[in-house]
């Protein structure tokens, strides 16, 4: 099932989500789901809150679909480590057609569940070190507009109040 995506200004993507606790069948469906809609998007990773559900939860695969092995589901993601400092253009599903100049770690170690709850610690460079950092932000309320600057962040706000009036959004 391909969900509809969560656009930015839905309150689900400014609060703190809940735990994962139960890694049932549901998780599982849910976890499926949640591929299926981040392919459909074109998108590299996917946080349960842009799909409207507040659980602390989160896709990843940053070959889009083109190696199944590279799939991976963090149930309860906590970033361990962080190094470097790498400025990238940035973008995201709950942002359509925004893309911005926005600075990440250039390595980063996570530690998480699978959809079996079983824990890992994964270390990711590049593509993969921000989809942490910009998954992870998503669980905790935030979006990737918070960590630019203020005028090009009020930019885009006045943007999207803009699509929004008009019915766009």
């Amino acid at each position: 099932m391909i969900y509809p995506i969560v656009k930015y200004g839905h309150e689900v993507l400014e609060k703190q989500t809940k735990p994962v606790v139960d890694f049932d069948g549901n998780l599982e469906k849910l976890v499926a789901d949640m591929f299926e809609t981040m392919y459909a998007a074109n998108g590299v990773g996917l946080a349960a809150p842009q799909v409207g559900i507040s659980l602390h939860l989160c896709v990843i695969d940053t070959t889009t679909g083109e190696d199944p092995k590279t799939k991976l589901v963090l149930a309860n993601p906590v970033i361990v480590s962080m190094e470097g400092e790498v400025v990238q253009e940035e973008g995201c599903l709950s942002l359509p057609d925004f893309r911005v100049k926005t600075a990440r770690p250039e390595r980063v170690t996570v530690r998480a569940q699978d959809a079996h709850g079983k824990e890992f610690t994964m270390s990711g460079e590049g593509l993969l070190a921000r989809a942490f950092c910009h998954e992870t932000d998503h669980l905790n309320g935030k979006l990737f507009i918070q960590h630019i600057g203020r005028l090009k962040r009020e930019s885009i706000k006045r943007k999207v109040r803009k699509m929004m009036k008009a019915g766009e959004w």
